[in-house]
């Protein structure tokens, strides 16, 4: 298995997904679809079908597009989600399969979008997963409360993915991982581990270099909305309880201008 990523618009990742014995690949939210199909054909791959995280048009706006470049592709969203140029509807623990390897698992993570749709995909054995994440985690940082709450986003951050092996690699939908971490470290200011990645991703922005992919390990040591269920946090944010702590967080971010 082998992922590619393709920077879009502004700060969008779209990403390939390739099982690399047919040369069959998925595309991730591919917003630019020509950009997305020229790195494809260069590759000589051939597009099976397309995995929308949600329905934002940053994401799901290029549907209508792949589908006339690419007769016959289908386009998998959230059932609930109303994603444009949807085929085939994905529910919780739905399966897909693409080539020889790979397994696609729909795992429901709402809140950004009550129909939120992260992608966690494996291949043989010996190869790590990956999981792609859409708007609902971003390395170091979570997706806006726009249609959902606080206990779902608890439970889409704390409780599904972070249930996924620590090594699981993480592809996220927006490269705002150096805001991410400046934000992490007024939550945590002692945390070295925030610090050092932080460094590291200010200089790979400056090389022109994307900061993803995470790991669910990484996540779990550096992103605040992942940590709410430290007692040194919600004490932080004088709240007494982890969902509560991640509203509060999630306030403080919306608030926070750097």
């Amino acid at each position: 298995m082998k992922i590619f990523h393709i920077h879009c618009l502004e700060d969008n990742y779209s990403y390939l997904i390739v099982d690399e014995s047919t040369k069959e690949a998925a595309a991730v939210d591919p917003v630019e679809p020509e950009k997305v199909l020229q790195v494809s054909n260069s590759l000589g791959l051939n597009l099976k079908f397309v995995l929308t995280t949600h329905h934002h048009w940053d994401h799901a706006g290029g549907n209508e597009k792949i589908k006339e470049l690419v007769p016959g592709i289908k386009v998998y969203g959230g059932s609930i989600d109303n994603v444009k140029g949807c085929t085939n509807a994905v529910e919780n623990g739905d399966k897909v399969h693409l080539g020889a390897d790979i397994t696609v698992l729909a795992l429901h993570t709402p809140c950004h979008t009550n129909g939120h749709i992260s992608y966690y995909v494996t291949g043989r054995e010996n190869e790590v997963p990956t999981v792609f994440t859409g708007d609902t985690l971003f390395i170091a940082g979570c997706g806006k409360f726009f249609e959902g709450t606080a206990e779902q986003m608890y439970q889409s951050l704390s409780v599904t993915l972070s249930s996924l092996p620590k090594p699981t690699l993480v592809y996220c939908g927006h490269e705002y991982t150096v805001k991410n971490l400046l934000f992490a470290l007024t939550v945590e200011p002692d945390n070295l581990r925030i610090q050092q990645k932080l460094n590291w991703a200010q200089n790979q922005r400056q090389a022109g270099q994307p900061t993803i992919p995470s790991t669910i390990e990484e996540e779990l040591e550096t992103n605040p909305f992942m940590r709410a269920d430290l007692p040194a946090i919600q004490a932080k944010v004088g709240r007494s309880s982890p969902v509560e702590a991640l509203g509060e967080l999630r306030k403080w971010k919306d608030n926070w201008r750097g």
